[in-house]
């Protein structure tokens, strides 16, 4: 069978891959190293135009499958990586027929879970992957789809202003269902608690975990944090008429979990003065659609929320209130978000998406302003913030050195 590339692949040069060597023996200028977790497969990532493309090897079946699951959760706007392509019809020079690759975009400004808690992490900085990790399983089980494999290695996470958002990076035992059953959903916890709970005692026996960590609980606090999400989002309430009051309570918890409320089910029981109700959610996303639609900036959603905020405040701060919305955005756009972005310089850019960027610039406001017991104003926040914070971060996008020969 001809090598052959099925998908929708964005980079021509990703035909001029040595498709015909072994993944583990490609040439280290086709390479771009970058934080992985564990795999049972052969994984690299390869630089082309300026694009970082993850490669799976991995059989002609499974890779085709999950090529399928990850564009079904795409269409469901699940927090997952984007598939770009499968390649079959590997063979070397010699005839020797070599697995499939399975071709997914590399999720920019991302990090295996893994990677994050191998070394010195805070309290408070736990509490939000445990969170993050517990959300996604969530939005997975609303979604209908069986994870199968829930671990450390197999989650990407990326920071969403002052928290993280986690996705889906590895789909090869998933299953995608009109709804999750009971079974598979609890089954699907069980997974993660002896993966992750594996996971945290081998980053332990390597001295990778900082001390403070028990790995049981660690696991144990996942599965805590999920029903407690699970819970909230799905069990019935029961209320006495003159309580409504209670359901307006129930959807400003939801909303504050990052979850909106569709509709809801109320029913009366049988016998009683008493409502059940039961609100149907959705995945997150309500403040990422109208910052998209009034901006264009695709971003996370409590990045999202607080540039929106932001834009709120410009808005009140202008005389603008009674203004038409879009008109607002625009000028929030070309004289607060754009100037802001624009003043970091281009060398330090790279250290941090433009939201986040623009984010952190306001919580450095903030702690000026009360330092100075006044608004020390965005220019001022802006020189500060790149002297004495922007300049001593790592750079959270790759940094890749260009030697490969299919660049331009």
């Amino acid at each position: 069978m001809p090598l052959q590339i099925t998908g929708a692949p964005s980079d021509p040069d990703l035909i001029r891959l040595p498709w015909d060597v072994p993944l583990e023996e490609w040439p280290v200028h086709h390479l771009v190293t970058l934080p992985r977790g564990i795999s049972r497969h052969v994984v690299r990532f390869a630089r082309l135009s300026g694009r970082v493309y993850a490669i799976k090897e991995i059989s002609t079946r499974y890779a085709k499958r999950e090529y399928q699951l990850l564009w079904d959760l795409a269409r469901q706007d699940a927090p997952a990586v984007e598939p770009v392509a499968v390649v079959t019809g590997r063979t070397t020079p010699d005839g020797t027929e070599l697995d499939s690759a399975l071709i997914t975009r590399h999720l920019q400004f991302s990090l295996p879970y893994r990677a994050v808690l191998s070394g010195s992490v805070r309290p408070d900085t736990l509490i939000r992957l445990l969170d993050a990790l517990a959300v996604l399983l969530v939005r997975l089980h609303l979604s209908g789809f069986y994870w199968g494999d829930c671990s450390l290695s197999n989650t990407l996470f990326r920071r969403d202003a002052g928290a993280f958002a986690a996705y889906l990076v590895d789909a090869e035992t998933g299953e995608l269902h009109p709804a999750i059953s009971e079974g598979q959903r609890s089954h699907d916890i069980d997974v993660a608690h002896v993966n992750i709970y594996g996971e945290m005692l081998d980053l332990e026996a390597g001295g990778l975990l900082h001390p403070t960590i028990d790995p049981l609980a660690f696991a144990e606090q996942l599965v805590e944090r999920y029903q407690r999400l699970w819970d909230e989002l799905t069990e019935d309430e029961i209320i006495e008429e003159v309580d409504w009051h209670r359901v307006d309570q129930r959807v400003r918890r939801l909303n504050s979990l990052g979850f909106d409320v569709a509709e809801m089910m109320v029913r009366r029981k049988a016998g009683t003065s008493r409502l059940i109700v039961r609100p149907k959610v959705v995945d997150a996303g309500h403040h990422q659609r109208r910052l998209l639609r009034l901006t264009g900036l695709d971003v996370e959603e409590n990045q999202a929320r607080r540039l929106l905020n932001d834009l709120d405040s410009f808005r009140v701060s202008t005389g603008l209130r009674h203004e038409d919305e879009a008109i607002v955005a625009h000028r929030w756009l070309a004289e607060v978000f754009q100037p802001v972005v624009n003043a970091i310089p281009a060398d330090l850019r790279r250290k941090l998406e433009p939201a986040q960027l623009f984010h952190e610039v306001l919580d450095h406001r903030w702690y000026m302003s009360e330092a100075a017991g006044r608004d020390v104003g965005l220019e001022a926040a802006v020189r500060s913030y790149v002297d004495n914070v922007l300049v001593h971060k790592p750079d959270e996008k790759a940094v890749i050195v260009t030697s490969d020969p299919l660049s331009p």
